[in-house]
């Protein structure tokens, strides 16, 4: 299996997030549900190909403690696109430019940051440490022109 699957699937959501302004990230996450719902044709084809992903294991080939993690694409129409299985808190990073994540459950009753599974959007100069709890997470994670700074915790 390769990563083309997965990449068609999330191309409209690519094309999509390259009009967004993520300086509003309430109302990105309401646009996105708008144009793709969760449980809508699109999310579901990325879910399913994502996971398929990670457990042919192309997807997910390096592991920092329990986190297991991969990049799709460097520059997808201006977004490096990762992704990340995990269900214990991350590294603290800031966002220069925002990140939107794409969050689907895969054990348990999952919540990233206390957020169901689904959208979530931060804004341009967020700061977070990412935490799941409750169970375990998949996450693609989009950033505009690849922009992320890793902080000390």
């Amino acid at each position: 299996m390769s990563s083309e699957p997965l990449l068609a699937a999330i191309e409209p959501i690519v094309v999509h997030l390259a009009q967004a302004d993520l300086s509003d990230p309430a109302a990105v996450r309401r646009d996105l549900e708008e144009a793709f719902p969760f449980a809508g044709q699109t999310v579901q084809a990325v879910r399913e190909a994502a996971v398929a992903g990670a457990a042919a294991g192309w997807l997910l080939p390096k592991t920092n403690g329990s986190l297991r993690y991969g990049r799709l694409a460097k520059d997808l129409r201006g977004f490096s696109i990762d992704a990340v299985e995990m269900s214990t808190p991350g590294p603290r990073h800031r966002h220069p430019r925002g990140e939107v994540d794409l969050c689907f459950a895969r054990a348990g009753s999952p919540r990233f940051d206390g957020e169901p599974e689904g959208w979530v959007v931060y804004g341009p100069d967020s700061v977070h440490v990412p935490t799941v709890a409750g169970g375990t997470m998949l996450i693609l994670y989009f950033l505009p022109g690849g922009a992320i700074e890793f902080l000390a915790s």
